[in-house]
């Protein structure tokens, strides 16, 4: 019998997904455990009153239970992780499922390497930025200006992803964009990211003093 090639990866990508969650949140494992084997000895007892069909019926349902739990306490640790890393705000938008077109190259970055990234939906264009909330600021409202040029009539939403007031933990990124609401259909959504995608980024301005040769005469 041939066996799956696919199979090593899966367990592989399972062992590393249960380390980082280990390094993220040391509790998150026991606990899955535990939850599991509570939910498996809850149905062995019913199996004792009620027959053997409640042992099978409490096999899967702690598998479903250490799934679920795993899964949630898996997804925290790697945010955990994340946060405050640069970039880490792209990573969770790729991971989104649905129409979304998450733009790999930041739409602007200032000279502090505080960045806004762009991404294009049911909603209309979004902007989410890092960075701290007094300097982004001002970045957003330039590159809404940039986008609204070229498409006068699609809504534009700013977010700042970070953990100062205001901003949007990047934990609740997702649950945020998919709250949004859903303006557009989805030709137009094509429609619209190859309209941004013509866009060129805004450069980050150099530090230090401008080379003689590129100082204006």
């Amino acid at each position: 019998m041939a066996k799956d090639p696919a199979a090593p990866g899966r367990l592989k990508q399972i062992r590393m997904l249960v380390q980082i969650t280990k390094q993220g949140d040391p509790k998150a494992m026991p606990i899955v455990y535990a939850s599991a084997l509570g939910t498996l000895v809850v149905f062995v007892v019913l199996g004792l009153f009620f027959g053997w069909t409640w042992y099978v019926t409490g096999v899967f349902a702690a598998l479903l239970v250490g799934m679920f739990l795993f899964g949630r306490r898996s997804q925290r640790a790697q945010y955990s992780m994340m946060d405050g890393q640069p970039g880490a705000s792209l990573a969770v938008m790729k991971n989104m499922r649905g129409n979304w077109y998450v733009d790999d190259k930041p739409a602007a970055v200032n000279r502090d390497q505080d960045v806004v990234f762009r991404v294009v939906g049911y909603p209309g264009v979004v902007l989410v930025s890092e960075g701290p909330g007094n300097r982004v600021q001002r970045m957003l409202v330039a590159e809404k200006k940039r986008i609204q040029r070229v498409a006068v009539d699609i809504p534009v939403y700013d977010i700042q992803c970070g953990n100062g007031e205001g901003q949007v933990p990047l934990a609740k990124l997702q649950r945020h964009l998919m709250k949004l609401p859903r303006n557009l259909k989805k030709p137009v959504v094509s429609e619209v990211n190859n309209r941004m995608r013509a866009l060129t980024p805004a450069m980050p301005i150099p530090k230090g003093p401008m080379p003689r040769s590129q100082r204006p005469r």
